[in-house]
């Protein structure tokens, strides 16, 4: 069982709560969680600290009651950011022990030396007095690269998000997911209740990003918290396995950012114990995967400038890493993501790309598929390397929708994998031209 609230399952709340987006498209507005299943024990609040131009909410705590087990995938950029290295080193020291998750966003706290060090410690140390822990919170920072944290408004805004936790949904999630946002045009906010074990267990998470956004790492910034108890050797198993299927396979713009973080807290509050490999791990770790998966979709639907979710169905593989090679090649290509945007059904792009992923590919075996998402029939472009004589008036309707799905068929084996990408518009150029201003 899984159970999620979304604005389509409450639309008169969420007009009622959620004026800000209005602007927003319907389908965007859709996204946007108006109430929430949560875990027990955990409580949650975002504040503004200043910290951004716009005044919007910019620092997040999430805390439990109880002690988590934790883990986290960190980017793999080489200048990785001062807040990644400090979790990192908390998570070698205390991964049975956590309380919380601290973030500001505004600011990045990456490529600021020694200082940027101090500072990412300094927020963890905050934390640290104030739920009376040593090392217990992981520490997360977005914004703009190259700047030290404004560390006074950032000590006060903790000190206001810890005065103003809540464990409900619009005083406590939502503003934490709020304070996430930076480029997001929505906050991202996701909550679940599951069964195993005969006893139910609940998931919630938050994600950040809508540009920067490449896989090879955890590709952004979002957590996920359970009231599951999960052995934490087993705990970072499963992440890493759920990352791999889930934030490590989108992409926006190909660029691969300093901060990316995806971590995970579970403290036990149900009854719901997992602490070794077998059928109850795997469920749990498929629930995490799914959900991890939903999370991930929802930045890419945020994308910067997107205007279209494109999901990349490559079966057919030799394995799951070469399928998942060539969908993030094809996935990352400029010129597919443009024809997208045009609507031009270049579908060429597409085997040009996958040609030089760097997979063995038998070009004679191939096929590719447009697959419209409202159920109507699809669209084939090439069948084990012949081309199809193609009705452009009928890839011109398929290319107007908002989703859709590219069906690439390697031919050469039963792995697959799905990969979530976006078009690329003149729109995000212009996002990211003004970043800093």
């Amino acid at each position: 069982m899984f159970r999620l609230s979304t604005i389509r399952q409450s639309t008169q709340i969420g007009r009622r709560f959620y004026a800000s987006y209005e602007h927003l498209s319907a389908s965007k507005q859709s996204f946007i969680a108006t109430s929430g299943i949560y875990p027990q024990g955990f409580k949650a609040s975002g504040v503004a600290a200043h910290i951004k131009k716009n005044k919007n909410k910019d620092i997040a705590l999430i805390l439990s009651d109880l002690p988590c087990a934790g883990a986290a995938v960190f980017t793999t950029n080489k200048f990785k950011a001062a807040p990644v290295l400090v979790s990192k080193e908390t998570l070698d020291e205390n991964n049975s022990k956590l309380y919380a998750v601290v973030t500001n966003s505004g600011c990045a706290n990456a490529v600021t030396g020694a200082q940027g060090i101090i500072d990412a410690k300094k927020m963890r140390s905050v934390v640290d007095e104030l739920v009376g822990q040593p090392l217990s919170a992981l520490t997360m920072s977005t914004g703009v690269i190259g700047q030290n944290l404004p560390m006074d408004k950032i000590e006060s805004g903790i000190r206001d998000a810890y005065a103003h936790l809540s464990p409900d949904h619009e005083s406590g999630w939502m503003n934490a997911a709020e304070a996430f946002m930076t480029t997001d045009t929505f906050p991202k906010l996701r909550s679940g209740e599951f069964n195993l074990q005969n006893t139910t267990f609940r998931m919630a998470g938050i994600a950040k990003g809508a540009g920067m956004i490449h896989p090879n790492m955890a590709t952004l910034l979002g957590f996920m918290v359970t009231d599951a108890y999960v052995k934490p050797e087993l705990l970072k198993k499963a992440l890493t396995y759920a990352v791999d299927r889930s934030f490590n396979s989108i992409s926006i713009d190909g660029d691969m950012s300093t901060n990316d973080t995806i971590s995970v807290l579970a403290n036990g509050a149900s009854k719901v114990r997992i602490e070794t490999e077998g059928a109850d791990y795997e469920v749990f770790r498929d629930r995490l995967t799914a959900f991890a998966a939903e999370l991930a979709q929802l930045v890419v639907r945020d994308g910067e400038g997107a205007t279209k979710f494109v999901t990349l169905h490559v079966k057919g593989g030799e394995s799951f890493e070469s399928a998942k090679k060539a969908a993030s090649h094809i996935a990352t290509s400029m010129l597919v993501k443009t024809a997208l945007y045009g609507q031009d059904a270049n579908w060429g792009r597409i085997c040009a790309s996958l040609g030089h992923s760097g997979i063995d590919v038998d070009p004679t075996k191939v096929s590719v598929a447009f697959v419209p998402t409202d159920g109507s029939a699809r669209l084939e472009l090439m069948i084990k390397g012949e081309p199809e004589k193609v009705n452009e008036e009928r890839a011109s309707e398929i290319l107007k929708m908002e989703e859709l799905q590219i069906e690439v068929d390697l031919g050469l084996g039963d792995s697959e994998t799905k990969f979530w990408t976006c078009d690329l518009s003149h729109e995000y150029v212009s996002i990211n031209a003004d970043y800093r201003s």
